[in-house]
């Protein structure tokens, strides 16, 4: 089998190597820009999502690159604790909860299709622009920045390109930008002393501002610990690039809105004002989907279930999204069989998460609480059955 995947994110990544893991070796990752990088900020991995990544032989790596989350710990506008919840192994989960920060995971994926499926498995500086059926696969167009177009031929086109993906504008295009919600996040990575415990992940603010931070490297001697952190509140009017991640942040815009946030336990404006990097997140999502696929082609990841950014579940779920994908690609000998059991599996959890981000309203922090279903069910999750799709044989284990 020939699997083309549009889009080199976590998604896109971790989807190539549960493909080879798979069997299926035949994979070419297409990505629109023409030099990846380690962009970005800090993201959460949840449990469900450090499986995956575990059942796939990365455990330690992923590790060596995060710090593993024990508690969040919510305090109101003037840094007064309101309580504690734990998280990942404090919670009863078999794996840890993981902070990392994207663009370092990003490139640790990336190494590893390199490693495992080679380096012509990636292909850089091409969009995924059309598609086309065919009797017994798919033909699939991409241009380049010269508006050159490169096609490729293929049994699944797996569209992994986020938000504004193009693939899911060739199937619906009608949608439209992303859905605005009335706010804006501002996320950024700082130097600072070690925050708590130096595994804690703090929330703290009202119904109308909130700021949230985490550590993404440990304190060691002399060199300070690495934040993490989240700055929201309403914003006058819509963004002018809805879908846009990588927008630089003005940090005097930021700290205008927070400066007089300084608790005993963590200076929130010198924290914006240490940043070295800050980028400005539109408070956006996606509209649940009636159907991901069109015959050999499907979604994953934004392009199938774009979310909030604070829901600290969105790189978790492309996770889950590829783990399944390519187990139903590797045990079922006709694709589209394979893409509709994959999309009867995973759809539904994905749109239940949608509609919870959306319900806990923009003034809230949606954190992941057990819901049966959505792989947050630390009980659930450490029985279930689960897979490990190694040379198209499938195993359970408890």
């Amino acid at each position: 089998m020939r699997v083309v995947v549009a889009g080199a994110g976590i998604g896109g990544l971790a989807t190539a190597l549960s493909l080879y893991a798979a069997g299926i070796t035949d994979v070419t990752v297409y990505e629109a820009v023409e030099e990846i990088r380690p962009l970005g900020v800090g993201i959460d991995l949840l449990p469900h999502a450090v499986r995956e990544l575990s059942e796939l032989g990365l455990y330690d790596d992923v590790a060596e690159i995060s710090v593993a989350t024990a508690e969040s710990v919510h305090h109101d506008r003037f840094g007064r604790r309101l309580r504690t919840e734990p998280r990942g192994l404090a919670a009863g989960y078999a794996w840890p909860q993981f902070s990392v920060h994207r663009g370092e995971l990003q490139m640790l994926l990336l190494r590893g299709q390199l490693a495992w499926l080679g380096a012509e498995s990636l292909r850089t500086g091409l969009r995924l622009s059309g598609y086309a059926q065919t009797a017994d696969g798919v033909t699939v167009e991409f241009t380049d920045p010269a508006g050159n177009t490169v096609t490729d031929e293929a049994d699944v086109l797996i569209a992994a390109d986020g938000i504004d993906s193009a693939g899911r504008a060739l199937m619906y295009p009608s949608e439209g930008p992303p859905t605005w919600h009335g706010r804006v996040l501002w996320r950024g990575v700082s130097p600072a002393p070690a925050l708590l415990t130096g595994h804690t992940t703090i929330v703290a603010g009202d119904g109308d501002q909130r700021f949230v931070a985490h550590p993404l490297r440990a304190a060691e001697g002399e060199r300070p610990a690495l934040l993490n952190w989240l700055a929201e509140r309403p914003h006058p009017g819509p963004p002018a690039q809805p879908g846009d991640w990588q927008r630089p942040a003005e940090l005097d815009t930021i700290l205008a809105h927070f400066a007089d946030w300084e608790f005993d336990w963590l200076d929130v404006p010198t924290l914006i004002a240490n940043a070295d990097v800050a980028y400005e997140y539109p408070m956006v999502d996606r509209d649940p989907l009636p159907s991901w696929s069109d015959g050999r082609v499907t979604l994953l990841g934004d392009a199938a279930h774009a979310t909030f950014p604070i829901g600290i579940d969105g790189a978790s779920q492309a996770i889950l999204d590829a783990r399944v994908l390519a187990h139903e690609l590797a045990t079922h000998s006709d694709p589209i069989e394979a893409l509709s059991r994959y999309e009867e599996l995973r759809r539904p959890a994905t749109t239940t998460l949608q509609q919870s981000n959306r319900a806990h309203g923009p003034g809230t922090l949606p954190h992941p609480t057990p819901t049966p279903g959505t792989g947050h069910d630390a009980k659930a999750l450490n029985e279930r059955a689960s897979y490990s799709v190694t040379n198209n044989k499938t195993t359970t284990e408890s």
